[in-house]
């Protein structure tokens, strides 16, 4: 969960807000092998309440059996579409435990795709390779997940790939990877625009080359790119943006239409929008988030629309929850845009961790591997560790049934949420029961291990 791109007054900026708080977290030195402080008095009821809902993990590794997650099958039953968070970008144990849960999702409940936090055209790279297995999963993701991306490359992620790949090759019950941001478009993206065009109204050939000119002249490679449009002066951003919507719009009221061109044309119009947001102003700052969390719920709906897949949205705990945490920066999540957009066919499950290590972009360019935790009292995850099993999967709708456990639930509390970058503000306020409908709490992670 990270903002694109920052002038020197935003970084200033977000360095007041996400410098780590005493009182919310003890961010480094000797860890406690478990969570040993006695709970309050007050929270006595609220552990117990939890627990009596509480199903225990039996791992936090993708395979072997999936009879403990038979209970968060029928949880999401009904959702079309099941938001997936991760408290951390950077903690192994989070992006592992959500592989196990997407497989048993997909071989149980008939789940048939996966909408992540990338961009359009590097999902679309994927997911070649997924359906077919051309391409090399590595050289793709070593690629494409650069710059705001980089957190995506790593081992953890190319192993669900890799078993999405297998999956495909030996089932009938095909699942697809799709990106759901748009801070860059390839050239492949165009070129598909333009083929079909050329093909089925090459009347507009011409003018769709002209209007993705600038766009298509961008240096190549995504951090290279997206460095080279974001340099471009704001007056010439906008130009850009006015000339991907008039395209879109060519495309949109052509006499022929294909809805995937359509959309990937949509998407272009999108990317060029959010490079037009002056982020030294705070409004503009605010709309850029609100257009981004928007435009992820969108995409995810209209491919869940589209092809009558159920769709599993992998993102922050800070998108797919439902309230926000970073007010200033993105007022509305893209759990709310879903909640808006499809009601209760969607379905939030969020992550919590009580400690360990996670993996940060740093102001350097590159990343690093920093400590987080033991949760203190008074926090969240201080009383989710309190029930007795080491990692679970809780329904708050159904903990909520109980008044004081759901007084609990809806105050908000110091929780770990934790940006993609370093130094950060951890442990915002929230407020779980109205975050999220479904927890997974982990006891203790570790950092997540990047690809070279």
């Amino acid at each position: 969960m990270t903002l694109r791109r920052t002038s020197a007054a935003v970084v200033l900026a977000l360095a007041a807000l996400l410098i780590p708080a005493a009182s919310a977290t003890a961010a480094a030195g000797p860890r406690a092998g478990s969570s040993t402080a006695p709970v309050a008095a007050s929270d006595r009821a609220v552990v117990a309440g939890l627990q009596r809902h509480a199903h225990p993990l039996r791992s936090t590794e993708p395979g072997g059996s999936g009879n403990d997650l038979a209970a968060f099958g029928a949880m999401t039953r009904g959702a079309t579409v099941v938001g997936l968070g991760e408290a951390s970008h950077g903690s192994r144990e989070v992006f592992t435990v959500k592989d196990r849960l997407f497989r048993h999702l997909v071989e149980r409940e008939g789940f048939s795709a996966l909408a992540t936090e990338m961009s359009w055209s590097a999902a679309a790279r994927l997911n070649t390779y997924v359906l077919t297995g051309e391409g090399d999963p590595q050289q793709i993701m070593r690629e494409e997940f650069q710059d705001g991306y980089l957190l995506l490359n790593t081992d953890e992620l190319l192993t669900m790939f890799r078993w999405m790949r297998e999956h495909n090759r030996t089932s009938a019950h095909k699942v697809h990877v799709l990106g759901m941001d748009f801070s860059d478009a390839g050239p492949e993206q165009y070129e598909r625009i333009l083929t079909w065009a050329a093909a089925h109204e090459p009347g507009l050939v011409p003018e769709l080359r002209r209007r993705y000119a600038a766009l298509r002249a961008l240096p190549g490679g995504v951090a290279t790119r997206m460095a080279a449009h974001n340099a471009l002066p704001l007056a010439e951003r906008k130009a850009v943006a006015e000339d991907a919507e008039a395209a879109y719009r060519l495309l949109a009221t052509a006499d022929r239409q294909d809805p995937w061109v359509r959309e990937e044309a949509w998407i272009i119009s999108q990317l060029a929008t959010s490079y037009t947001f002056d982020v030294d102003d705070p409004a503009q700052a605010a709309a850029m988030g609100r257009q981004r969390d928007r435009v992820m719920a969108e995409i995810a709906v209209w491919w869940q629309r589209q092809t009558g897949d159920r769709v599993v949205v992998s993102a922050h705990d800070g998108h797919i929850s439902y309230e926000t945490v970073m007010p200033a920066y993105y007022p509305v999540t893209t759990g709310a845009a879903l909640r808006e957009l499809i009601g209760s066919k969607y379905l939030a499950v969020g992550t919590s961790l009580y400690e360990g290590d996670y993996r940060a972009r740093t102001a350097t360019g590159g990343t690093g591997v920093f400590p987080v935790g033991p949760a203190a009292p008074g926090s969240n995850e201080y009383v989710l560790d309190k029930v007795r099993h080491r990692d679970f999967y809780v329904d708050l709708r159904a903990a909520g049934r109980d008044r004081v456990v759901r007084d609990w639930l809806n105050t908000a509390r110091p929780t770990f949420v934790i940006p993609g970058r370093y130094p950060n503000r951890p442990a915002p306020p929230l407020a779980l029961g109205r975050g999220y409908d479904v927890v997974v709490h982990l006891h203790q992670v570790h950092a997540s291990v990047l690809l070279p």
